[in-house]
């Protein structure tokens, strides 16, 4: 049996993804920074006989990602690697403090990275295997009041990009994963790094981002079309690197492609709602 690791796996995607990849095939190390939180998962996986196994995983903790894939490595090497474990935030660049956005791309980026470097050497040598970095939205168009997570996920998208390139020849596929708004915990979770102020200057802007995030809400898009779309950028004979997940990101990042950069930095003006709302439908599909 194929063993895949996923991180952050306590709820939402990566919940949804651990379950979705044991219904096929697959035996999961489902990753947790703190595994007292397992009991969801542990008891959605033994109500249908699921081959998963929750282990301590902290993806900025280089030690605990080292002690994780040698527990895996025991039992077979890794065959899929699903990046997922994340956080985030909105607030304006000047208000967000230094240590914020450094965590930010410590979970995010590098996080990520040392799981990569954790499977690579095997998956080169045994010329195969999948690596899937969730990514989102955010790292095709940076997204005003979310700067921090907007770096972190581009520089993820890079990192994979140039990473699918390095590894063609010894057959492992790299794929990027691009959710735009899902319903998971990810916002409950980043509250204290969420900021609303009525009184600041910035308030035209994080207005008009949570009014985004509030049209994602609407469509209502579940974590399992996520977990659909892993499985099958794994398994499809169609290669392809980028798997944009949801209407408002397979509306967002086609039309960033066909608009000039001044056009979106333009955006930014004292545009009335009426003139903002319009273009955002115009140009991305997204009713605001």
């Amino acid at each position: 049996m194929n063993i895949a690791v996923v991180t952050g796996t306590s709820t939402g995607i990566g919940f949804t993804t651990s379950l979705h990849l044991a219904r096929n095939g697959y035996r999961v190390f489902a990753g947790m920074r703190n595994p007292a939180k397992a009991g969801a998962l542990n008891e959605a996986a033994a109500a249908e006989d699921l081959p998963v196994e929750v282990i301590q995983l902290d993806v900025t903790d280089a030690a605990s990602v080292a002690a994780a894939f040698a527990k895996v490595s025991g039992e077979g090497p890794v065959d899929v690697l699903v990046n997922n474990a994340g956080i985030g935030g909105a607030s304006p660049l000047e208000l967000t403090p230094e240590d914020e956005h450094r965590q930010m791309f410590e979970t995010n980026y590098f996080g990520a990275i040392r799981c990569i470097q954790a499977v690579l050497p095997t998956m080169r040598e045994r010329e195969q295997g999948t690596i899937v970095n969730v990514t989102s939205v955010a790292g095709m168009l940076a997204t005003p009041n979310q700067i921090a997570y907007s770096a972190s996920k581009w520089a993820l998208e890079a990192a994979g990009e140039a990473l699918a390139h390095e590894l063609f020849r010894f057959g492992v596929r790299v794929v990027n994963i691009e959710p735009g708004v899902i319903m998971t915990n990810i916002f409950e979770n980043s509250a204290e790094s969420t900021r609303y102020d009525k009184t600041s200057p910035y308030k035209q802007i994080m207005r008009r981002n949570g009014k985004l995030f509030a049209a994602g809400f609407r469509a209502q898009t579940p974590p399992d079309r996520v977990a659909e779309a892993i499985l099958e950028s794994i398994v499809t004979d169609d290669y392809r690197l980028r798997w944009p997940v949801g209407d408002d990101a397979q509306g967002m990042i086609p039309g960033r492609r066909r608009i000039s950069d001044e056009d979106w930095v333009a955006m930014g003006a004292e545009l009335s709602d009426d003139e903002y709302n319009g273009r955002f439908k115009d140009w991305f599909g997204v009713e605001l």
